[in-house]
């Protein structure tokens, strides 16, 4: 086998590494951001609302909270949509690096 090719062989599975771990991370963002949603809805049935601040529960303004978690959920949003554009430029990167290798193997 060629060194050309070993070398493609070695950068085709860092990139498979590198969207393993991309999706891990996806997963731990879309996780993060169920639990946002699943605050928010909770808190337009709520009278009042507490946040938890170290070993402690402290009353909160109702609005403020909606607000934060509003920003957290547009953010994780974001993040997840740019590790999707991620995930594709690799896989796409990854499928070409493929392409070389079985073309050079034949």
């Amino acid at each position: 086998m060629k060194k050309e090719t070993k070398e493609k062989i070695e950068q085709l599975q860092n990139l498979e590494q590198n969207i393993n771990n991309l999706i891990a991370q996806k997963q731990q963002f879309q996780s993060s951001s169920l639990e946002v949603e699943n605050a928010l809805s909770q808190i337009d049935d709520t009278k009042q609302i507490f946040r938890i601040i170290g070993n402690i529960m402290v009353a909160s303004n109702k609005q403020l909270v909606n607000k934060e978690l509003q920003e957290k959920k547009e953010l994780l949003d974001l993040r997840l949509k740019t590790m999707d554009k991620q995930e594709e430029k690799l896989r796409s990167q990854a499928e070409e690096i493929q392409k070389e290798v079985l073309k050079e193997m034949k």
